[in-house]
């Protein structure tokens, strides 16, 4: 029996988790749910969008599967995803990007793997508010450490790059490749512009990938990754990246397979992992059962992986893909026209996947 923390999130999070939890039992492997509230109704309850409980349940059970949870911009709420992966220290995003037939796409047979550094750079947290006491003192000593300017109306953001993370995300990526019997690694930075920062990360990914001579390396500069990505997918494999490229590289990916719907996502950590669905909370759909649960539902055969249940990971996506494709069970945004009045809904679309596991 596997004890699981469920989070079931905010917005249309409750449906999606609703469906991911049928689907997941429905393939026969046993499963005690520890549901946690957390997201934007439980900070107005308890005045906190992420209770200690929930951090205490996922530190008992190490698993936990989430559905999305809000975070309202410029408001100083603290994102719940962002916080979770420095608590636990999951310093690895791990966002595969796969064609399904029947998803509407540009592309044929995309098979990539984003493996994105969670815990350092731009993320990091550390900011100084504009006009804040800190913010000064930050922008005098810049100043007088480099001679430039900074204007004082500015707000500020570190942006720290270790060895130390870079070596583990970069050492992760490889491990992947070798166990998943993938061929090529590609690290993805700015160092040509950021030298001591992401050529600090590009020099480690160098000496890591010298211990793994049976996987190719090679190195991107990002924004010419981002074009490659779009021209010619095919020619890579798994790319690792600082925290804020692997944000925006693996929504590229996503949207070159289909968008975010159909997009798992996982956080991990030495000790601890967090499965989760990528994209937003879509609170104006909340309530109405017809959001599309694939993302969330793949996010579970991630973890079913993730626990060494491989018969039960490959029997869901397998019954997921011959959904997709027979394209009748399918949600409003995987029909030809999102107005088709044979749309299934939420959970409609998991009874059918369901029926193919039974």
């Amino acid at each position: 029996m596997y004890r699981i923390t469920l989070i079931p999130g905010d917005g249309t999070g409750p449906e999606i988790s609703e469906a991911t939890k049928r689907v997941i039992e429905a393939t026969g492997i046993p499963v005690e749910w520890d549901v946690q509230e957390a997201g934007i109704d439980v900070f107005e309850k308890e005045g906190t969008p992420l209770p200690q409980r929930v951090i205490d349940s996922i530190k008992r059970n190490k698993v936990a599967i989430k559905g999305p949870v809000t975070t309202p911009v410029g408001t100083g709420f603290r994102s719940v995803n962002v916080t979770l992966r420095q608590i636990l220290d999951l310093y690895c995003c791990l966002r595969p990007s796969k064609t399904f037939k029947g998803v509407r796409t540009r592309f044929d047979a995309v098979d990539l793997v984003v493996i994105r550094e969670n815990t350092e750079d731009l993320y990091a947290g550390i900011e100084f508010a504009k006009g804040s006491e800190d913010a000064e003192r930050v922008i005098h000593l810049i100043n007088d450490l480099t001679g430039k300017t900074i204007r004082p109306d500015s707000g500020i953001s570190i942006k720290p790059i270790s060895v130390y993370g870079t070596e583990r995300i970069a050492r992760f990526a490889f491990e992947y490749a070798r166990k998943n019997k993938r061929k090529k690694v590609t690290a993805v930075h700015k160092a040509n512009i950021m030298k001591y920062s992401d050529g600090l990360f590009l020099e480690t990914a160098r000496n890591v990938a010298k211990g793994y001579p049976d996987i190719e390396f090679e190195d991107r500069i990002v924004d010419n990754m981002c074009m490659q990505l779009v021209q010619k997918p095919e020619l890579y494999d798994v790319m690792v990246l600082p925290n804020l490229y692997g944000d925006i590289v693996s929504d590229l990916a996503a949207g070159l397979i289909g968008g975010l719907g159909v997009a798992p996502g996982a956080n991990l950590g030495e000790e601890y992992a967090v499965f989760e669905p990528v994209h937003g909370s879509a609170p104006k759909y909340k309530g109405l059962n017809k959001v599309n649960p694939l993302a969330m539902i793949l996010s579970g055969v991630m973890m079913l992986r993730h626990l060494g249940e491989f018969q039960a990971a490959e029997r869901l996506e397998k019954a997921v893909a011959s959904v997709i494709e027979e394209g009748r069970n399918v949600t409003y945004d995987l029909k030809p026209a999102p107005d088709d009045p044979t749309a299934a809904t939420t959970s409609g679309m998991a009874d059918a996947i369901i029926g193919k596991l039974i």
